[in-house]
């Protein structure tokens, strides 16, 4: 299975997106651990944590059947630094044709950021694998309907940033299809066992 079918295999079990931003290498496999337990199958290690490639070939290593990949990726370079520690997804907060590109040409699954109708239709048109609607404090839900009314029904659209169990409903109602928790789910220190609680209650939710 590529990873694209993969990440497509995990959003159909759970439509969320772990973003473990912060992280530390020697707490990256318990909080996987965690997640995993949780019912989550997509993994996301910013690259502006700390060693967030140790981190992302640690989780690897521990939970091989779940999707790992990097966060906040925004040029070609990090995507082939990503893909040699053996991280199988891409995440980015804007959309650069370059990293999509590279991310499929390297068989990776590749989220970019979008904000507009434009830069959708650019993504989708670059091989992207779903859709960040980031920041959704921009993006309401009302936005949301309208971009789902114009964009394929295939296309994956995932709000990122602020999204809380009380306001899913209403995201999922507008069409959305799933969402990337960051903060709501981990911060950095948090032990195993409380990530684990806040993603059987983000679970539920969703």
């Amino acid at each position: 299975m590529t990873p694209p079918e993969a990440f497509g295999a995990a959003f159909s079990d759970c439509p969320l997106v772990a973003i473990l931003r912060g992280v530390q290498p020697q707490e990256a496999a318990p909080v996987a651990d965690a997640l995993v337990a949780a019912g989550w199958h997509l993994i996301e290690v910013p690259l502006n944590s700390p060693q967030p490639l140790a981190s992302i070939e640690a989780i690897t290593a521990a939970q091989p059947a779940a999707l790992v990949g990097a966060g906040t990726v925004l040029t070609a370079a990090q995507v082939r630094e990503v893909h040699t520690a053996g991280g199988r997804m891409i995440v980015s907060p804007n959309f650069n044709a370059e990293v999509v590109r590279e991310a499929v040409r390297l068989g990776m699954a590749c989220v970019p950021g979008v904000l507009t109708a434009s830069e959708a239709f650019a993504a989708l048109d670059a091989g992207a694998t779903a859709l960040k609607l980031f920041p959704s404090e921009m993006i309401p839900p009302a936005a949301v309907k309208a971009l789902r009314a114009v964009l394929p029904a295939s296309a994956r659209l995932l709000p990122v940033g602020g999204i809380t169990t009380s306001n899913m409903a209403a995201y999922r109602a507008a069409g959305a299809n799933g969402f990337g928790i960051g903060s709501a789910l981990y911060k950095p220190g948090m032990a195993a066992d409380e990530v684990k609680r806040h993603a059987m209650e983000f679970a539920a939710a969703c």
